[in-house]
């Protein structure tokens, strides 16, 4: 089956973008160079196309309720115009999938998955609504998605829309204009920068990339693909999909208990198996690991205590641009995970030193 194209698919091949299959799309990997877009996020700016995210609308006058029940978070919370980090578990709690809902009124919240669970997010959330007085209707193709990410992204976006940035709030969204065109814009974003998120209709994509990247040119902006959105975020201690997640482990273990609300009104799937795990603990953790040298660490490579015995895995690695030297993230032993552990990294039969360090590794100064 070929690959689907997002609406900017001729403006990345205008650019000179390196292409690559990323589930079921065919994405900017990168135009220039990892390092250089890396480079520009982290100090002036970075415009990256993410319309293979998918959206899912729940509407109705149970929609919060419908959400509660199906998510860790306690969504119908949510205050009108803002959002929230949540994941959906299977039963067992493990984690399907992580998710931003923003809710968009009273009775209307938007849920973003990430591209390769998209599917399976709308069809879970189809069968734990049933009941609830709401519809769930998946609106991915109504959407294509933008992402200004760095330090120069307010100066970069102030001249195009009529909405004060200063007032935008982080995980809060604006119905608003960029270059006269309606968006729904949002202070988020994956990479541990500041920077904002626009939705837009798919056919109005194309002039709203090409407002950024010419009202960008002055302040440094260059398109990014998705490699260097993957260093990003490993900088950042941002759990990815597949690697950090999984429905083998539960929140807790990703250290990221506190988006799960048992405390919330009501049940949810999964709660009396987390409510186990809040309880009772885990045996394994995620740490971040800091290299001796720039030999990177890879998914699935094994950590070793002093002993050369095994005592957890790497779920990502990579050589962290802006700090110089190699970086990874590690389910490790709960007793192998204080900071300033020393442990290896089996590579190729070589033993690699690492230390354990906190998370995140890069956090932007203001």
């Amino acid at each position: 089956m070929e690959s689907r194209r997002t609406p900017l698919h001729a403006e990345h091949e205008a650019l000179g973008a390196m292409f690559t299959d990323f589930a079921g799309w065919r994405m900017p990997l990168r135009y220039d160079s990892e390092l250089a877009e890396h480079h520009a996020v982290r100090r002036t700016a970075g415009l990256f196309d993410l319309t293979h995210m998918g959206e899912i609308v729940l509407e109705g006058p149970e929609a919060g309720a419908a959400l509660d029940h199906a998510l860790v978070g306690h969504c119908s919370a949510i205050g009108v115009g803002r959002a929230r980090y949540t994941m959906i578990t299977q039963a067992d709690g493990g984690v399907l999938d992580d998710l931003i809902v923003y809710r968009l009124g009273d009775t209307e919240y938007l849920v973003v998955a990430n591209a390769s669970n998209a599917a399976l997010v709308f069809g879970e959330l189809v069968e734990r609504a049933k009941g609830f007085d709401t519809a769930v209707v998946d609106r991915s193709t109504d959407y294509a998605l933008l992402a200004v990410q760095g330090p120069n992204s307010t100066a970069i976006l102030a001249g195009l829309t009529p909405t004060d940035l200063a007032t935008v709030k982080y995980y809060a969204s604006y119905p608003t204009e960029v270059a006269g065109t309606p968006v729904l814009l949002a202070r988020t974003g994956y990479t541990g920068e500041d920077g904002f998120e626009l939705f837009t209709a798919p056919a109005d994509a194309p002039a709203v990339w090409a407002a950024l990247l010419e009202a960008g040119e002055e302040h440094g902006l260059k398109p990014a693909g998705l490699g260097c959105r993957d260093t990003l975020r490993l900088e950042a201690g941002m759990p990815l999909y597949g690697n950090e997640l999984s429905t083998s482990r539960t929140p807790y273990h990703a250290n990221l208990g506190r988006v799960v609300k048992l405390d919330k009104p009501g049940d949810f799937v999964g709660r009396d198996a987390l409510a186990k795990v809040a309880e009772s603990g885990v045996d394994t953790t995620l740490v971040g690991l800091k290299t001796e040298g720039r030999r990177a660490p890879r998914h699935g490579y094994t950590v070793l205590d002093a002993d050369g015995a095994a005592v957890g895995e790497i779920t990502s690695g990579a050589l962290s641009p802006t700090l110089g030297y190699s970086v990874a993230m590690a389910y490790v032993a709960k007793g192998s995970a204080e900071p300033g552990t020393k442990l290896a990294v089996d590579v190729r039969g070589r033993q690699e030193p690492v230390e354990v360090v906190a998370l995140p590794f890069y956090k932007r100064a203001n």
